[in-house]
Parts: structure tokens; C-alpha cells; sequence
């Protein structure tokens, strides 16, 4: 039976290989880890592109979004649109100047998977597809359940 303890490390451990992995992009392009992140959020999610988004779903802190946002803007890697029903909705998008870093996500991000999920079968992939979405379906649950909890305090 899988031990809590040995799930959270796992989770963690991971974290912690894709983030030396995109270190390699920040040294490259002398980008912080959250510009990075972002940059990556905006290439891997681009329908969701809102500051606001990107702190909410990555669970960051909105004020470092904010800044990182702000720095990529002065470098001209985002740009900023307003959204056309609602001016204070504001859209991030990616910059034809950031091409070469999202390229270099792309290419870093398969390796990274190619490497994590080496040797599974494309039956085992699927399968872990499936209970990736379950998993993420039942910590949904519990996190709205935590809520309530909380507002109900």
C-alpha cells in the first residue's frame, strides 16, 4: 500500500527534477524560475491567460505573478490585451520574442517526460492517463471540501 509520506516525496521529487530542468531555460535566457514558469503556463495553457488564472491554477502567490508579469513585459516576451466585453480582464500572450525560450520548453519538457515515463507501454500510459484525471478529480473534491470547512469556522 502506497504510504502518504512516500506519495508526497514522490510529487515532490519530481517537482524538483522539472524545475532543474527549467533552470537550464532561466540560465539561458537570464529568466527568473517564475518568469519561466509563466512563460510556460502561457505556451502549455493558452486559453487560460490571465495573471489571475495563472496564480489561482499554479497556486502561486499573486503578487510574484504580478512582478513576473511585469518583467516579462519589459523584455518583450508578453504583452498585455484587454479583454474585449470586460476592460479590466486583462490577457497575457506571448511575444514573437519569446519563440526561442518556448521552443526550448518544448524540447525540454519532452525530454522530461520521455524520461519520467521510460519504459511504460502505451497501454500503462493510458491507464495512468486515467487515474491521473481520477486523482485529480478526487483532490478537487477534498480541496472544496476543506473550503467549506473553512468558511464554516
Amino acid at each position: 500500500m502506497l504510504q502518504a509520506t512516500e506519495f508526497l516525496r514522490l510529487m515532490r521529487f519530481i517537482t524538483k527534477s522539472h524545475e532543474a530542468c527549467i533552470q537550464t531555460i532561466c540560465r539561458e535566457y537570464r529568466l527568473t524560475m517564475m518568469e519561466a514558469t509563466i512563460i510556460t503556463f502561457l505556451r502549455n495553457n493558452p486559453s487560460v491567460d490571465t495573471a489571475a488564472d495563472i496564480a489561482e491554477l499554479r497556486m502561486l502567490s499573486k503578487g510574484q505573478v504580478s512582478q513576473a508579469v511585469e518583467s516579462l513585459v519589459r523584455k518583450g516576451l508578453v504583452t498585455r490585451q484587454p479583454d474585449a466585453s470586460d476592460r479590466r480582464r486583462i490577457h497575457l500572450l506571448l511575444c514573437e520574442k519569446s519563440i526561442p525560450v518556448t521552443d526550448s520548453i518544448d524540447v525540454i519538457q519532452r525530454q522530461f517526460l520521455a524520461g519520467i515515463f521510460d519504459g511504460f507501454s502505451e497501454n500503462e500510459m493510458e491507464c495512468f492517463a486515467v487515474f491521473h484525471e481520477r486523482i485529480m478529480e478526487n483532490v478537487r473534491r477534498l480541496s472544496e471540501k476543506n473550503e467549506r470547512k473553512k468558511e464554516c469556522t
